[in-house]
């Protein structure tokens, strides 16, 4: 483990089965881990997590085979339970013996869940943003279908192509070259852009469809619902892919479903508010 102190955040790395991480902390207090979904990696919270270490000792991290957190081995398909080990292993580092709370995005937030599932012990409260948990559907198969399918395009024609047919199958349609854009980001977070480009061919190829697909064990969540926060996007409630699963899972847990302001990336497009909002349900 190696840290460095700066006029940012402090910065450290971890090694774990496999790969070896690097994350960020910042403030003072009860420890809250942000995981990003994606293509995403620490930066992604930068624009609210400020704010955030106030009250919290706010860590982010990069997942494994993203950004700056690299594998002992060749990439393969990720598997969640593997990140979720990952999260645990960066929380028994950082805040040993003490519950934490967690926020994870999109496909953070199936890790975030996963977490919860297997180690409520260890956690305080987790918040779930819009995990796109497509077993949890009604119907699940047009959108499995649609994932492959972008998958598939990426293979064959490259990200913009890939982007597009994602953005028009969720119903948030965009030309190709919106598409090639995707990595324009608000100045808080800009310094992630050429990251998050780079990262793009790991979540297309290696992380859409596993982590989409995967299933959820609401029978070992019942004990611990009472800790969980379903959390969607304003902006998202047409989306459902985004908005479905989370809306199930609120109902099968028997938790109220919270709204946040934005979309499915509202941490990015709206971090003030995101984070007042969080604060909040954490509190």
């Amino acid at each position: 483990m190696n840290d460095k102190p700066g006029p940012g955040p402090t910065t450290g790395t971890l090694a774990v089965p496999g790969a070896t991480l690097y994350y960020e902390t910042r403030g003072s207090g009860p420890l809250l881990l942000l995981i990003p979904g994606g293509a995403g990696d620490a930066g992604m919270f930068a624009g609210m997590s400020p704010a955030l270490a106030a009250e919290y000792t706010v860590v982010s991290y990069d997942p494994r085979a993203l950004s700056r957190s690299t594998l002992d081995g060749p990439l393969t398909d990720q598997q969640v339970q593997v990140w979720s080990d990952d999260a645990l292993r960066l929380l028994d580092h950082l805040s040993p013996g003490e519950e934490a709370s967690v926020m994870g995005s999109s496909s953070g937030a199936i890790v975030a869940l996963d977490l919860l599932t297997r180690h409520p012990g260890r956690l305080r409260r987790v918040v779930v943003h819009e995990p796109p948990l497509l077993e949890l559907l009604q119907d699940p198969a047009p959108y499995r279908a649609l994932f492959a399918e972008v998958r598939d395009t990426f293979r064959e024609k490259g990200l913009g192509p890939a982007m597009a047919r994602f953005g028009e199958g969720i119903g948030e349609p965009v030309t190709e070259e919106e598409a090639e854009r995707a990595t324009e980001l608000p100045p808080e977070i800009q310094e992630m852009a050429p990251r998050m480009h780079a990262n793009f061919p790991v979540f297309l190829e290696n992380m859409l469809c596993p982590f989409s697909s995967s299933v959820p064990d609401l029978e070992a969540l019942r004990p611990a619902a009472h800790k969980l926060v379903p959390a969607v996007g304003r902006q998202s409630r047409t989306q459902e892919p985004f908005h479905g699963p989370v809306a199930r899972l609120a109902e099968l847990s028997g938790r109220t479903l919270v709204e946040f302001p934005g979309g499915h990336l509202g941490a990015v497009e709206r971090p003030k508010e995101f984070g007042e909002l969080l604060l909040r349900v954490l509190a």
